[in-house]
Order: structure tokens, then C-alpha cells, then sequence
């Protein structure tokens, strides 16, 4: 049994952020919303952190959470950062009031206690990040300060004889110079995790758990060709052999030869996988359909039919394998309950029903970069283990306007120029992702000595972490150039080329 921290959401920003810095340290985490507090009864955990959060302890309506039940109740560590601080500070009997000097971004300790355990190697004048409009004034009785800064008097602050601390910064964002020394010193020192939550850990428990769960059934899979759906089918193939059957299906959308040379990937893997060239019935119910949603739900009905079809030529299938990673479960129970508009290719609809299925989904418990790393331990192909994300109606959403196979075409040999030039110049791996739009302009251009009026393409290139944030990526000019002319020259239909120079937010990654 893995040593256990507990995260309870209060809706901010950077609480998956604080998950990913536990996880770094190969010790497992845990999201929950703030209201869940049962969650610690029906498991052991070693630690508590109450997360930031977009609202203020000092509103009516503020998040209530009940810390003096569970602070009697259960004799664990915790640790509240920012939000959390403040509700620690403002419950138990402290003050705090609206801030008179806020502290947004960069700011410096300038006194650290010097034995307690939770500041421990954070050196002097350590630069953290603050985000917060309340200011806890007071500690509460029986609480001692333990770091502050120029303008905000309780920066930390700790419990007398209790392991209970609060910080008013946040430690889990890289601007945080010591943050990830401050977490680790809760998570390791003052929790005792033991940090043993390892790729190679998690296949042989997963290996375990999935042939308990699934005995002699068989599991269908539906592969895309990316990362989360390539791990899955490993785990699933390493832990049930040929009870896995993955059906791999081309909408017509994918990269230039993506889907022959992803197949012959997985089958090189030993999968026992099914492909299924569907290209001409996507193309058909595409007809027409100009706006995005229409057209990721008419290619998830088309996906849907194809899969279900083949499906049901195989014997003895009981479940259904999926992708489904760590965000996507914890979007669907976020604070905020779940979100309004799920984009319809994320899952694969009413499958499981219409095929009467149970789901099995070996990855839910990971981050995307936990991903990548069971995949390396599970030996997955490297053109497939750090390929970019790509979106899963494809090249339908980057056709902006409606979608026919000659715009296909056209996209995707400029989509090849582009990425193959990323990799050639060694480029590819310092960006997140990329691809190439195709837009619903046409301009005016020479070649020789005729006018041409031809289709404008747009590169996009972003560096991001995990997506939910991202910058356009600098590529040099000389690059842009290379890669402007050979489209031009080489793919007939297209007379210009721009870059997208838009960062996310305010814009996403993809146009649509």
C-alpha cells in the first residue's frame, strides 16, 4: 500500500499543480472537492492540503469547510496554502481582512523560524509567488508565525505542538524558487511518504489489478494513434494478451500516412488490433458542416457506428478500455460540478450502453506526463511515445469551414512539411504542439508571371506544459522561411503562409 496524500479543491487554478509536485516526487496524491470529507474515512491517508482558491474566506458565500471536525477527528498533517492559509487563520480564530497592500506575483521572504520542518533549506530571502486580495493579520491562539515578507505579516505560520502548517504563497508554481523543497519537506519529512509511486510500481499493480477485474472477459479498445490511448492498450495487452482486441479506425482525419504507419507500430507491439479504413462514410456525414461542434459530434456518431460495427463481430467482450487520464476524472468532479460542455470526441458517447459494456479505464489514476513514463516502462515506440497531442476529430477541426477530402489533402501535405522540418532542425521536441490551419480565405499571389488566387494556411506552434496554459513558440525566422517556401513551392492550392503568434489564454491551441 502506497503512502497517500489528500488535496482538497477549492476551485483554484494551480490545485492539479500541487498534485503534479507531489507525484514528481514519486509519492501518490489525491483531488477531492473541498466538501467530501468522507473521502478520509473510506481511506488511509498520511497528509492533508487544503488548495487555493478564486473566492475569499471573507464573503458570505465563501467555500465552508469543516476544519475544526476533522483537525479533532483526524490526527494528520495539514497544510493550507493560500485559501486554505486563510480559512485555517480565519475559522480557527485568527484575522484577516481585505488586504490594504495584495500581493500578486513575485515577492521575498525576509524572515524564515529557523527549526521549524516545513521551511527546512529554503534559503534566505526566498522569492515565492503570492496571489491572494485577503491578508491574515493575526494567528490564531496557539499558532506562531513562522516566515513573513515586506508587506505581509504572516507569509507562514504553524502550530504550537501540532504538525499544522499554512503558507499564504503558493510553493507548487516554478516561480516559487524553493517551492518544490518546501512540498517536499511536508510531503516527505513531516507526512513520512515513502516515495515509492513509479512507472515500474504502478504497471505491476495495474498488471495485478486489471486481471483480477477482468478474469477470462474480453476488453475491446478503440485506438487513436496517440499516447493516452497507445498506454492504455499496453497496459491492458501486458496484463490480458489477445483478451484485448483494439479496433483502430481511419476518419480520413489523420496525418499524412499517420494511419499506416501507426498500425504497423501497434502490430509490431504484438496488439491484436483491427484497422478499419472509415474515411469515405466520415468525409460524407461531414458534407456541409461548417461550425466546430457540428462537426466534432457528426465525427464522434460516425467513430461511434464504425467502432460498434466491428465490435460486435467479436465474442466474449464485456468491457470497453479507454484513455481516460487523471483530469478528466477530476474535471468531472470538480468544484465547479461538471462542465457544461464536454467536447464530444474527448469519450466515446453512449457506447458502453448501447453495447451493454463495462469500462475499463487503466490510466485514470495519471497525469499526462505520468503517461509518457509508464509508456517508456512499457517500451512504446517513440514516434508514438512523444508525439504532440492531436486533437481527436483530427484534421476536422483544423479545416476551418466545412470539410471535404481535397482541403484534406492540401492540409495534410503542408502539415507534413511543417512537422518534418520540426524534427529535422530538432525542434520538434522543444515545442508542445503543432500543426497547421487551414483557413477559410483565399489571396491574391504571383507565381512566374501569372496571378494566382489560392488558400492561406496558418502554422501554429505553442510550448505549455499540460495545455491548460500555453505561449506561441519563438521559432526562428529562417526556420518560418524554410518552412513558408516549401509549402508554397511543393503543395498546389496554397499561395501564403502565416504564424499564429496568439498565446493561450486569451486564444486556445486550436482555432476550433
Amino acid at each position: 500500500m502506497h503512502s497517500k496524500i489528500l488535496i482538497f479543491d477549492f476551485g483554484s487554478q494551480y490545485t492539479q499543480l500541487i498534485a503534479r509536485r507531489i507525484r514528481e516526487l514519486n509519492v501518490y496524491c489525491e483531488i477531492h472537492p473541498y466538501n467530501k470529507l468522507e473521502i478520509v474515512e473510506k481511506d488511509t491517508f498520511s497528509g492533508i492540503i487544503l488548495s487555493g482558491s478564486p473566492f475569499s474566506v471573507l464573503e458570505e458565500d465563501a467555500l465552508q469547510f469543516p476544519i475544526q471536525e476533522m483537525l479533532e477527528k483526524y490526527n494528520l498533517p495539514l497544510l493550507g496554502v493560500c485559501y486554505g492559509a486563510q480559512y485555517l487563520a480565519h475559522v480557527l480564530g485568527g484575522k484577516v481582512e481585505r488586504s490594504s497592500k495584495r500581493e500578486y506575483g513575485r515577492a521575498h521572504l525576509n524572515y524564515i523560524e529557523p527549526t521549524n520542518k516545513l521551511l527546512k533549506f529554503v534559503d534566505a530571502n526566498s522569492q515565492v509567488w503570492m496571489s491572494h486580495g485577503d491578508s491574515i493579520l493575526q494567528v490564531p491562539e496557539n499558532y506562531t508565525i513562522i516566515a513573513n515578507t515586506d508587506s505581509i505579516p504572516v507569509a507562514a505560520f504553524k502550530h504550537n505542538e501540532k504538525e499544522i502548517y499554512a503558507i499564504q504563497f503558493h510553493p507548487e508554481v516554478t516561480h516559487s524558487t524553493d517551492g518544490k523543497q518546501i512540498i517536499q519537506n511536508f510531503v516527505v519529512d513531516i507526512c513520512g511518504c515513502a516515495q515509492d509511486w513509479t512507472p515500474n510500481a504502478f504497471v505491476e499493480e495495474s498488471v495485478s489489478e486489471i486481471q483480477s477485474i477482468v478474469g477470462a472477459d474480453n476488453v475491446v479498445l478503440g485506438l487513436s494513434g496517440g499516447v493516452d490511448s497507445s498506454v492504455a492498450a499496453l497496459l491492458l495487452h501486458k496484463a490480458i494478451g489477445k483478451q484485448l482486441v483494439c479496433i483502430f479506425v481511419n476518419n480520413g482525419l489523420l496525418r499524412l500516412n499517420e494511419y499506416e504507419s501507426v498500425l504497423d507500430s501497434y502490430k509490431e507491439l504484438g496488439l491484436n488490433i483491427i484497422g478499419v479504413d472509415a474515411s469515405e462514410k466520415f468525409y460524407a456525414e461531414l458534407k456541409g458542416l461548417s461550425e466546430p461542434e457540428a462537426k466534432r459530434k457528426a465525427i464522434g456518431k460516425v467513430f461511434i457506428d464504425v467502432f460498434q460495427e466491428e465490435a460486435q463481430k467479436l465474442e466474449n467482450v464485456k468491457w470497453l478500455g479507454q484513455g481516460t487520464i487523471y483530469p478528466d476524472v477530476i474535471e468531472s468532479i470538480s468544484v465547479h460540478g461538471p462542465s457544461a460542455k464536454i467536447k464530444s470526441h474527448h469519450n466515446v458517447g453512449g457506447l458502453p450502453e448501447k453495447m451493454h459494456l463495462k469500462i475499463i479505464e487503466p490510466l485514470k489514476k495519471l497525469f499526462k506526463d505520468e503517461v509518457r513514463r509508464v509508456g517508456a516502462a512499457l517500451h512504446l515506440p517513440e514516434n508514438i511515445l512523444h508525439s504532440h497531442p492531436f486533437p481527436g476529430p483530427g484534421l476536422g477541426i483544423r479545416i476551418l469551414g466545412d470539410v471535404t477530402a481535397e482541403k484534406v489533402e492540401i492540409l495534410q501535405k503542408a502539415d507534413h512539411i511543417f512537422i518534418e522540418n520540426l524534427k529535422s532542425s530538432g525542434l520538434y521536441n522543444q515545442v508542445w504542439q503543432a500543426g497547421v490551419m487551414y483557413l477559410p480565405v483565399q489571396s491574391v499571389g504571383v507565381m512566374g508571371d501569372e496571378r494566382t488566387y489560392e488558400n492561406v494556411v496558418a502554422l501554429r506552434a505553442v510550448s505549455s506544459v499540460d495545455g491548460m496554459t500555453a505561449d506561441w513558440s519563438h521559432l526562428p525566422y529562417e526556420f518560418l522561411a524554410r518552412v513558408s517556401n516549401e509549402i508554397i513551392n511543393n503543395v498546389k492550392g496554397i499561395n501564403r503562409v502565416v504564424y499564429d503568434i496568439s498565446s493561450k489564454p486569451p486564444a486556445t491551441i486550436e482555432w476550433e
